[in-house]
């Protein structure tokens, strides 16, 4: 097993992409890297879920891509959101991906038309041998609707260059079984479960929590990497918290955007259909917030 050489072992951050008035904030977004880089963060992902990339135009899309590459310009690697239920989408994207200069592709599984697994592993097949750049597999059944299989997975990692999975089905037993018979590096799609994934053999995760306290969440993983098992423990203790209290008000980024207004770092503002934290529930995200000294 290789997982641990991956470059992309860490902390990778899904960025959120904000808005101002209704547009993309370019400068924020520069900002937003800039946060991320100073704090060590050895990869950033924009226009994923987070980044609310079904909202996007396709032209908003590519220029987040490439506004994020620009500002990082080579001092974080940059995993680019290319996924869509069209294989032709997909593969646009991605190979627009690679022209911008983005290090990997972060490839959701088809969502809404619900293929079957041969289509799964034709849609994942096609969009990796089009490009060069390593390509991550995002498996989150909870948003496609359908689970990409542990036996698909392992179909697709004798693929040269799908080289990850974003494993963000929750299920510990999916993660053991791709990392047991596969190379491919794991990184976790819940914040919560990083401990527990590293523990079985993953290298890192693609974190939510991570727009606010990057800090906090490399050293969980630099302390498990380190075999500071304790240490390890008493972050994920620390993390678990916010994690749960934050993430767990609303739909993903509605809370992390909230929180990052509430930190001075975003308007918060949302692309319908997605809508702001009631009242009550900002209050409940400001004592979290405040909880954790954030605040």
């Amino acid at each position: 097993m290789t997982q641990n050489n991956n470059p992309f072992a860490g902390l990778s951050v899904a960025l959120t992409t904000p808005f101002r008035q209704g547009s993309v904030d370019y400068d924020a977004l520069a900002q937003q890297v800039e946060f991320q880089i100073d704090a060590g963060t050895i990869c950033l992902v924009p226009v994923g879920t987070t980044g609310e990339s079904p909202t996007l135009s396709h032209d908003e899309h590519e220029k987040v891509i490439t506004a994020v590459v620009q500002a990082a310009n080579g001092r974080a690697k940059v995993m680019a959101g290319t996924g869509s239920n069209s294989t032709q989408e997909a593969l646009r994207l991605t190979q627009w991906a690679q022209q911008a200069g983005a290090d990997a592709a972060l490839v959701v599984a088809p969502y809404y038309n619900k293929p079957t697994q041969e289509g799964m592993y034709q849609h994942f097949r096609q969009v990796a041998e089009s490009v060069d750049i390593p390509v991550c597999i995002y498996n989150i059944p909870g948003r496609t609707a359908k689970n990409v299989e542990p036996e698909t997975i392992i179909r697709l990692a004798d693929i040269p260059n799908i080289t990850m999975v974003k494993e963000a089905t929750g299920q510990m037993d999916q993660a053991s079984q791709i990392l047991s018979s596969t190379d491919l590096a794991v990184l976790s799609g819940d914040d919560s479960l990083t401990l527990p994934l590293l523990s079985m053999g993953g290298v890192g995760v693609i974190s939510v929590v991570g727009n606010i306290v990057p800090g906090d969440m490399i050293a969980l993983i630099d302390a498990f990497a380190n075999h500071r098992v304790d240490d390890a423990i008493r972050w994920h203790h620390k993390l678990f918290p916010l994690c749960r209290d934050m993430l767990g008000l609303s739909t993903n980024p509605i809370p992390i955007k909230a929180a990052m207004k509430l930190l001075g770092r975003d308007t918060g503002e949302l692309r319908m259909p997605l809508t702001p934290l009631s009242n009550e529930e900002t209050e409940s995200l400001q004592a979290t917030l405040t909880h954790y000294g954030l605040l």
